[in-house]
């Protein structure tokens, strides 16, 4: 009785040892497979460091000023279309004396100056005849805004036959089998305030 009771005993402190070592055995490959930095690990991401948001800011910027030119260069393109086309009509409606279709394409004061001057033109028995042949270039050199007004100067080059005729119908200036090319530079105006997107010209400008 006492021998199978000290062998139990023993076999009861056995069976702790072995727990112990299988327990600390599992601990040690938990270790091993989760707990162990190599040193080939990448760092965990900060969302939130100095660096990465410098970089996120400037990457940003960089986008909202490719954005900002993309505009910028379709405005500048549909105003120059525009200006082409405000340039053909009033080149032709002055030749041809269409003074209503010109008073909604020119300023007070251009609108007087053409007024005068194709009174001027019935005046002295000319006839002007024009051909329009079209566009070569233009070009946005100036912008500008003075007080409550915005002024666009346009360089246009364009292609013409231009001829004038006396009372007669004899040719006194220019040919009619040859095209001339013509540079101007037109300076356009509109009111920041006005709701009319229209644009008038308020100038020509000299060479």
């Amino acid at each position: 009785m006492y021998i199978y009771q000290t062998m139990s005993n023993n076999f009861g402190y056995i069976d702790i040892i072995l727990l112990a070592m299988i327990a600390g055995f599992i601990i040690l490959r938990l270790r091993n497979i989760l707990g162990r930095k190599t040193g080939h690990q990448s760092k965990p991401f900060d969302p939130f460091s100095h660096s990465k948001f410098e970089r996120f800011k400037k990457e940003n910027l960089e986008k909202k000023k490719s954005n900002s030119d993309v505009l910028e260069a379709e405005q500048k393109k549909e105003f120059l279309k525009g200006a082409e086309l405000a340039y053909e009509s009033i080149v032709v409606s002055f030749a041809a004396g269409d003074q209503k279709k010109l008073s909604s394409l020119l300023s007070e004061e251009m609108k007087n100056n053409f007024d005068n001057a194709i009174a001027q033109r019935k005046k002295d028995n000319i006839k002007s005849e024009l051909t329009f042949i079209g566009i070569k270039q233009t070009n946005l050199e100036k912008y500008e805004k003075i007080k409550n007004d915005l002024f666009a100067t346009v360089k246009i080059v364009a292609e013409i036959i231009s001829v004038k005729k006396d009372i007669n119908n004899k040719i006194i200036s220019g040919d009619p089998d040859k095209i001339k090319t013509v540079t101007d530079h037109w300076k356009f105006t509109k009111n920041v305030f006005s709701k009319n997107p229209n644009w008038y010209l308020a100038e020509i400008l000299g060479k």
